[in-house]
């Protein structure tokens, strides 16, 4: 590799770190006819449903931008080192890193120059000449471009995996502030474009086996959290929006790093906490797979999601009268709702209380986290905690952590 495209590795890679939103989850893309590429999931050091850690080139094509969002390092106002792959290279660089064993797919994302379809048309291209040059079927992830037209988002369906469409602000006042080049409806217009043809695609598949996939591994959307006021509440508000409205994959939260001085953001030196990443990202959890509602998370009450405990042992505290839940005669959708109990284990609940009653001895050997299960749930008869107050088990729980890293931590001083 030569010392130029070296150069524009090292500056184009560092440049697309800032995008969270490349996950391959749901791709079924088949390899066929002795092509490149696996036919498993791929995504940037992280690992996939089945618990591999897998790896995909993440790259922009670009990092020179029309726009100015305040935000974003390569902003065009931004002094920084600006460099250009051509759409062969980003080919040879796949096929070569792929052919290493370095990786199993693509993310590709641009800076936008000349206009959104010069931008999108470059990066359909790169995915075509994979696909069809080099028979490539690894994972390609397309990052769209805002106000990219119907006609090549499209195209682009038919040769990536997933296709994702960054929401960017939380709000589009947030988005008039911070990026006032951009517009709310050119970043919502993509997205129901792509949903519209997965919807299509689906149906045409019943009918034709033949027809062509398109973006098998549906879309995903990134907002950018911290840089303006919203609460989590807005936040998640937003997110359930997408996924009912617009069958979204995934919801990535990226905490705003702060990267210059400018008036409207926060401070540098004050990055969002890690913690509250996490906590949105638990709180998504729950609206995708345990059937919360987003009021039953936060509320105009409690806008704010605890960041001292989980959104579902924070949602358990508040809500003391349905609990305790007896494993033995709850319904399952009461059972996933108890802290410490996840879908794998309230599926093995369920399963097992066919055959005998199920005891604490039962769900120790099943691997649930009784730390947390245990004041919320019993056995029949048997309890292990009963009648403690939430403010008493939110206590004990913490002090529980924390006694794993502080060996002189009394958990009974914590007790009340």
């Amino acid at each position: 590799m030569s010392d130029r495209i070296t150069e524009k590795l090292a500056i184009l890679a560092d440049a697309a770190k800032y995008d969270v939103s490349c996950s391959s989850s749901g791709s079924k893309r088949k390899n066929t006819n002795k092509g490149l590429g696996t036919t498993g999931n791929g995504i940037c050091h992280a690992y996939t449903e089945d618990g591999r850690c897998v790896s995909l080139l993440k790259i922009l094509l670009t990092n020179v931008c029309i726009y100015d969002c305040a935000y974003c390092v390569s902003r065009k106002s931004n002094d920084i080192k600006r460099a250009a792959f051509t759409v062969q290279e980003v080919v040879d660089l796949t096929i070569n890193f792929y052919r290493r064993n370095y990786i199993e797919g693509l993310f590709i994302s641009s800076g936008i120059f000349t206009n959104a379809d010069y931008t999108m048309e470059r990066l359909v291209l790169i995915a075509k000449k994979l696909r069809t040059e080099h028979k490539f079927n690894g994972y390609i992830h397309i990052k769209s471009i805002p106000g990219a037209s119907e006609e090549i988002l499209k195209e682009a369906g038919l040769y990536a995996d997933r296709l994702s469409i960054n929401v960017e602000m939380p709000t589009e006042k947030s988005l008039a502030l911070l990026a006032p080049d951009k517009k709310r409806i050119d970043m919502i217009t993509p997205m129901k474009i792509v949903r519209q043809a997965i919807i299509e695609n689906r149906e045409e598949r019943k009918l034709f086996k033949k027809t062509p996939l398109f973006a098998p591994a549906g879309q995903s959307t990134q907002m950018v959290i911290g840089a303006t006021p919203e609460t989590d509440l807005e936040i998640l508000y937003l997110a359930n929006g997408f996924y009912k409205k617009m069958d979204m994959r995934r919801v990535y939260y990226s905490g705003y790093v702060p990267i210059s001085n400018d008036n409207r953001l926060p401070a540098i030196g004050t990055p969002v906490p890690m913690v509250r990443e996490n906590r949105l990202y638990q709180a998504d959890w729950l609206m995708r797979f345990y059937g919360f509602d987003v009021q039953e998370i936060v509320n105009i009450q409690n806008p704010l999601l605890d960041m001292d405990i989980d959104p579902k042992l924070s949602w358990a505290l508040r809500n003391m009268h349905l609990f305790p839940v007896d494993v033995n005669t709850a319904a399952y959708n009461a059972i996933i709702r108890v802290p410490g109990i996840g879908v794998q284990n309230a599926n093995k609940i369920v399963a097992a209380r066919k055959f005998a009653p199920v005891t604490f001895g039962h769900l120790k050997k099943m691997g649930i986290s009784l730390n947390r299960a245990r004041y919320f749930i019993c056995a029949g008869n048997e309890f292990e905690v009963k009648d403690w107050l939430p403010a008493q088990i939110k206590h004990s729980i913490l002090a529980e952590g924390n006694s794993k890293y502080k060996p002189n931590f009394s958990p009974q001083m914590a007790l009340f």
